[in-house]
């Protein structure tokens, strides 16, 4: 289960004179590489089995025949048949947790950790070579270097070690995607650069051509990486304890971060409602993990104590259930996996059953003696109990050997009931059931109650009715969220060459770079020089040469003679063109255009202003359908109930394609292609 490394050595022209971290080797025979590998397995297999449905569907519509449609129907039940199967298969990868605990770790409930989103592969290479030629006015061959490396980084991101190093490494990434994104997507046409990210509870590919699916892939993966990191601490020490509960709060943090700045990405697993309860889940784990560090060196066998741990257990019973309250609701429950809803009610039971025990022993084990401090137990008591039972008071239950006695026996027998529901619900779930140390945890809990109940048991004890009151939770050290400082680090733009960004973006519009010969007058060049860099030609004075050679009020330089000045300021600039002879100095100059009003970016996931479900955007695109809107669209549900389309959600809910004979639903529709630039804008050619 140790992440294999592939050595450093692509060297990383970002600028920063360091090499980058490849990650994990992806054909290492680790327990994670496996896993990871099934998934991307599985993931194009059910882009398969979808673009056969697609394509029987079409036939359904286009078919008059009887025997044909008898054989197409046919057809889609095993297509359908076959994706319920991968899907089952895919929820048993997302249930298989026991890959990413502590190899030695044996005496804790186990914890469950995200799986990494998969994705195609992209290459930039022509694209941004072509972008670099007729935006820049660049050769776009000197820059493959820097494609290439922009590239090797995004392959390694697959692959991240579970570890600070990999968090970084994908960190580092997601810093470069902004520079990226304002070099090379212009907001009036498109790269035809398409980012392909696969949900990760359902395999269905998300495919978009700006960056906003790369960018909340990425830290979707980044918060994954966390949770792997936690499980994989050793929680029988305190450091260990330390670095899960920083893992699993940083995870939320990140998390909770894509939820209120990715508020429409079309993927299911980073819809606001999934998000919100992975948080709470990654909370929750943070929050075991507290209560584990709390008791790690031993619960003393005191009143005081015991109420302590009681109340605590109780917290995480309570945010467990809290967890396994939001699984269970619609749309989420058809999609996440049922090991996870179980695992949550596990130790909801668990932990609440340990908070009865913790109550039954101070009760039961420690009478209130003369030296002890009434008044102090009394309050400790009433904090506990949210509502006491009809006729008692914390003070007479204290006092009274035969309340006390009751009211103990009352909590064992609770804590007895408890930990035979969650042996109970253990054993519905066949994939909990792979987990042995966990049943070797709840069978030792719910004989360790049954002894302390047979320690305290009385021959007439069995006309007892006393119901246990509730306990209430609390806890002194709260799990919250932690937004990792590391998320942005400081990188050097790979195309830095191209200029200063806050000029040479790919939202500015230029004239071709003309070429002007300075002949100074007087030594006096007929214009001055202002701004950081690029430095920019004002106070022109027309009658000057170079006005007459085409210099205009406005110009940026960006050569002077064979020196690249765009990122020179005016004294250096001025260095280069004090020393001109009578011949004169040729300087290349570029005039600033006017910009276009921005057009709102499409996105693969729409077309012709009807939205479109994700997994036929990756299946084809064709330009056969020219009138989209001519057709009339209806809803219909589908056969999968892991792909069912909220008919009151928008383009970000997930819908998958089924068979539907009226040849009405959306999905049928052939998706025409992108349209390229000149479809927007006759002028965007860039100069």
């Amino acid at each position: 289960m140790t992440d294999t490394l592939l050595p450093n050595g692509i060297k990383d022209s970002g600028g920063d004179g360091a090499y980058f971290r490849k990650g994990c080797n992806p054909f290492a025979q680790t327990g994670r590489s496996k896993l990871q590998n099934k998934r991307a397995s599985l993931n194009q297999q059910i882009i398969k089995q979808m673009r056969m449905r697609a394509g029987a569907e079409n036939l359904l519509k286009a078919s008059s025949n009887n025997k044909v449609k008898e054989m197409v129907l046919l057809e889609l039940s095993y297509v359908n048949s076959n994706l319920q199967l991968l899907m089952g298969e895919l929820e048993g990868l997302n249930s298989s947790v026991e890959v990413y605990q502590n190899t030695q770790e044996t005496a804790n409930i186990p914890l469950i950790a995200l799986g990494l989103k998969e994705t195609k592969e992209v290459d930039f290479s022509a694209p941004f070579k072509d972008f670099i030629s007729e935006h820049y006015s660049e050769d776009g061959k000197r820059f493959e270097d820097q494609i290439a490396d922009m590239m090797d980084l995004r392959q390694a991101c697959r692959t991240p070690s579970r570890n600070e190093a990999g968090a970084e490494l994908l960190s580092k990434y997601s810093s470069h995607l902004p520079l990226i994104e304002s070099r090379f997507f212009s907001p009036t046409r498109q790269t035809g650069i398409f980012f392909t990210w696969y949900d990760s509870f359902t395999g269905v590919p998300v495919c978009q051509q700006n960056m906003s699916l790369e960018k909340a892939s990425i830290l979707f993966n980044m918060a994954a990486l966390y949770s792997q990191i936690g499980t994989r601490s050793d929680r029988q020490t305190i450091v260990g304890l330390e670095e899960a509960i920083s893992s699993f709060q940083k995870a939320a943090g990140i998390l909770n971060h894509l939820k209120e700045t990715f508020t429409h990405t079309p993927s299911y697993d980073m819809s606001p409602a999934m998000l919100s309860m992975l948080i709470r889940m990654m909370l929750a784990q943070a929050q075991e993990c507290l209560f584990e560090k709390t008791a790690l060196p031993g619960i003393r066998n005191q009143f005081y104590p015991l109420m302590k741990m009681a109340q605590e257990a109780a917290k995480v019973s309570e945010i467990y259930d809290q967890v396994h309250q939001s699984m269970i609701q619609t749309p989420i429950k058809d999609n996440v996996p049922l090991f996870w809803s179980t695992m949550s009610q596990v130790k909801t039971n668990h932990y609440r059953s340990m908070a009865h025990y913790f109550v039954a022993s101070a009760l039961l084990d420690h009478q209130l003696g003369p030296s002890d401090d009434e008044d102090q137990q009394e309050k400790t008591l009433s904090q506990v109990y949210d509502q006491l039972p009809e006729g008692r008071s914390p003070l007479d239950i204290l006092k009274k050997k035969d309340e006390r006695e009751r009211i103990g026996k009352a909590h064992i027998r609770r804590a007895i009931l408890g930990h035979e529901e969650a042996l109970r619900i253990y054993a519905l779930c066949h994939h909990l059931n792979k987990l042995g140390a966990l049943q070797d945890i709840l069978k030792a809990s719910h004989e360790r109650s049954l002894l302390k109940y047979n320690e305290n048991e009385i021959e007439e004890d069995f006309t007892d009715y006393t119901e246990a009151p509730d306990i209430i939770s609390k806890t002194e050290h709260k799990a919250e969220m932690e937004f990792p400082t590391n998320t942005k680090v400081k990188v050097i733009d790979f195309f830095q060459r191209l200029g200063p960004l806050s000029v040479f973006s790919a939202k500015q519009r230029w004239t071709a770079p003309r070429t002007i010969r300075l002949r100074p007058e007087d030594r006096d060049l007929g214009f001055t020089l202002k701004g950081e860099s690029p430095v920019q030609v004002v106070s022109l004075d027309p009658l000057c040469p170079a006005a007459a050679d085409g210099l205009k009020e406005g110009d940026y330089i960006v050569l002077v003679g064979d020196t690249d000045c765009k990122w020179m300021g005016v004294s250096e600039v001025m260095r280069l063109l004090k020393d001109v002879d009578e011949e004169g100095i040729d300087i290349q100059v570029v005039s600033l255009m006017d910009t276009n009003p921005s057009m709102p970016t499409k996105s693969a996931t729409f077309c012709g202003n009807l939205p479109k479900t994700y997994s036929m955007i990756c299946l084809a695109y064709n330009d056969e359908d020219k009138n989209p809107k001519s057709r009339k669209v209806t809803k219909k549900s589908s056969f999968l109930s892991w792909g069912l389309k909220n008919k009151l959600k928008s383009a970000s809910t997930l819908s998958l394609p089924t068979a539907d004979h009226s040849g009405t639903l959306p999905w049928n529709k052939p998706c025409p292609t992108f349209p390229s630039s000149s479809s927007y804008n006759n002028d965007s050619t860039l100069y």
